[in-house]
């Protein structure tokens, strides 16, 4: 007679843990499986042989309700979103940043064979278009085992056809984990809250954490380190900066932020980061006294995506903020150039300064795929 378990059934492979290494360091990852909530099975006791036959031990919890499936707007214990990076400690963000240089420096090897997100299906979805958002994490997600479904802005029309709450819950009991590209915050504060799985904030018009984790990771690998490092970026006080502000009030950096008046970062953001105690934060309509002394100067676009009707207007209003030959000239021979992409040469930046020689504009997007590999490693406990 088929034994009905309700409470939830955990797999554990009696295998040894699977090993990452670098030149410089180790981690260990052990890969947790975790089928639905109802199985049932032959016996308790006695597990069908495919499985006991692959080493696995079948842990049974008899509990008739299981309150980490019921409700949606609650995660499972353990289990936490990447909405903000100061959501996260220095030491935790520094942890994902290693764990992105072993992963990345594995998959320049050609080594194919670490695969923690074999099995696992994330929805990746889009109000908000972009290429290399899509094609990183899809990538990135592939290389390691996953399967990415992409959710276009005429997919879903979270909002507008389905409820954002709803559209979390679904995709829930779909997905190991949901990825979010979108204009307004608060949809992705409510997939966070409703989703009963980790929720990756792919950029808001608010926040775009997994590009800042990105160029930390591309400061390290070109300045050697990330703390005390002189950040000038140079342009609108959007949300790369917001996200550059919220990663100083975690780690100690030097960030600077040079726009016209008028068009500083939100106020909160920067008194959320000075208060802190842990940065030098510095705002201010002056980008040439900025990037005296910079490691990296920073550049976007002057308008975003849903700005573009207010580009003629911002074009003037943004004259003398471009970063061209004579700034980065201030900014010194050690100066590098970042740009999070796409850029309109000509505009916020020179096309001789994205392709300089200090223009590290190129691996600072590949450094997408490998950050985002390690937050979602990071979500997923390995």
């Amino acid at each position: 007679m088929a034994a009905a378990i309700t409470g939830g059934i955990s797999l554990r492979s009696d295998s040894s843990c699977s090993s990452l290494s670098s030149s410089s360091s180790f981690f260990f990852v052990r890969i947790l499986r975790r089928p639905p909530p109802s199985v049932s099975v032959a016996s308790a006791s006695s597990p069908p042989a495919r499985i006991a036959s692959a080493g696995y031990h079948i842990t049974c919890r008899s509990s008739a309700h299981d309150a980490s499936y019921t409700s949606s707007s609650h995660k499972r214990e353990g289990l936490k979103d990447f909405i903000h990076i100061s959501d996260f400690d220095k030491e935790t963000i520094m942890k994902i940043l290693q764990k992105a240089s072993e992963v990345k420096a594995l998959l320049k090897l050609g080594d194919r064979s670490f695969q923690p997100f074999k099995g696992k299906t994330m929805s990746m979805i889009f109000t908000k278009p972009s290429m290399r958002t899509r094609v990183s994490f899809e990538a990135g997600f592939s290389l390691l085992g996953g399967h990415a479904v992409y959710l276009g802005p005429d997919d879903i029309q979270m909002g507008k056809r389905e409820e954002t709450r709803d559209v979390a819950r679904v995709l829930s009991r779909y997905n190991d984990i949901i990825m979010a590209r979108v204009f307004a915050h608060q949809d992705i504060l409510d997939l966070g809250r409703y989703a009963s799985v980790p929720v990756v904030n792919g950029l808001t018009d608010y926040n775009h954490p997994c590009q800042i984790m990105a160029d930390a990771l591309t400061l390290i690998e070109h300045i050697g380190q990330l703390e005390g490092a002189k950040v000038v970026y140079v342009g609108d006080g959007n949300n790369i900066v917001h996200s550059w502000l919220l990663l100083a009030s975690v780690v100690p950096l030097h960030f600077v932020c040079a726009c016209p008046k008028g068009f500083e970062p939100d106020e909160k953001t920067v008194e959320k980061a000075r208060n802190a105690g842990i940065s030098k934060i510095d705002i201010t309509d002056n980008p040439k006294e900025a990037v005296k002394g910079a490691d990296v100067v920073y550049s976007d676009v002057w308008a975003s995506m849903g700005q573009k009707e207010e580009a003629a207007f911002r074009m003037q209003k943004f004259q003398g903020f471009q970063v061209d030959e004579a700034l980065m000239e201030l900014a010194g021979p050690k100066a590098y150039f970042m740009h999070c992409l796409p850029a309109e040469r000509g505009a916020e930046v020179t096309d001789g300064v994205v392709e300089a020689p200090n223009s590290i504009v190129f691996p600072q997007a590949e450094n997408r795929m490998h950050a985002q590999n390690a937050i979602m490693l990071h979500l997923f406990g390995f």
